[in-house]
């Protein structure tokens, strides 16, 4: 296993980690394009073995959530009773399609490279969203359509998640704000990691049945980012969000008209 083994991808996971454990975004859309643009990884493995790493990740996350009661469990189900099975039936369409062409890895970089686009917007302009969806909460109109909308939210999550491994943390957290105004930003926040775990780990065991799964990549990337996650949740309350997520933003943002370059 050890002549498998490269340093520099659990260098990579350790920077993912800490970033995850810091701002909560990172997992799939920095670790995709990483691997793709730096390391070479064809898209269709990366994104596959990127799902197990979100998935492993964010395990940690949930637990932390957990414990401090920040999971509104009821949110948490209702995207997975849409994105888990918009997630199978992803799968099971790339599967029936067989082995996709060369054509198919610059379709796969136009997917992961508007995702990333869109995840930078909704990271840099999350406050500005909440702050919109609070002044402008009807409680009655809320809780009505919350449900329904919830679910039609985890299928698009769910859709996106399994081709491109990115869009559960800053689409969904935005788009969570706009739907449960009421609800405490920590709790939107818990409740989306939470829910990244189930959609992410059969997404990405789905691809690992496809054959899109590298188990050695996969091993040096947790053996980074695990220490990674609990460095970024310690550093966490001292790093200043007005820095960290202008430049999130940033990199994500490039990233994103990189791929569609």
């Amino acid at each position: 296993m050890l002549e498998h083994f490269d340093a520099l991808h659990a260098v990579a996971g350790l920077l993912v980690g800490i970033l995850v454990g810091l701002t909560g975004v990172g997992g799939g859309s920095l670790m995709t394009p990483i691997l793709v643009l730096i390391f070479g990884i064809n898209p269709g493995t990366a994104v596959g073995t990127d799902l197990l790493f979100a998935s492993m990740t964010k395990v940690v996350g949930s637990v932390v959530h957990g414990k401090r009661d920040s999971v509104d469990w009821r949110i948490v189900v209702r995207l997975a009773m849409g994105s888990v099975p918009a997630a199978l039936i992803t799968l099971t369409v790339i599967s029936s399609l067989g082995r996709p062409p060369a054509s198919a890895n610059k379709i796969m970089l136009l997917v992961l490279g508007g995702m990333l686009i869109l995840t930078s917007l909704a990271t840099l302009f999350q406050k500005q969203i909440a702050a919109f969806a609070q002044k402008n909460a009807h409680e009655d109109a809320a809780a009505v359509r919350a449900p329904w909308a919830t679910v039609l939210l985890g299928m698009l999550l769910g859709v996106a998640v399994t081709l491109s491994s990115v869009g559960a943390g800053a689409i969904g957290v935005t788009a969570l704000l706009l739907l449960y105004p009421g609800l405490r930003i920590a709790r939107i926040v818990g409740s989306d990691i939470a829910h990244a775990v189930p959609l992410t780990l059969v997404a990405g065991f789905g691809h690992w049945i496809i054959g899109d799964v590298n188990l050695f990549l996969l091993a040096a990337l947790l053996l980074g980012s695990i220490p990674g996650v609990i460095i970024g949740s310690l550093l966490s309350t001292r790093a200043p969000d007005r820095v960290l997520r202008p430049a999130l933003a940033a990199v994500l943002l490039i990233s994103g008209i990189k791929l569609l370059s």
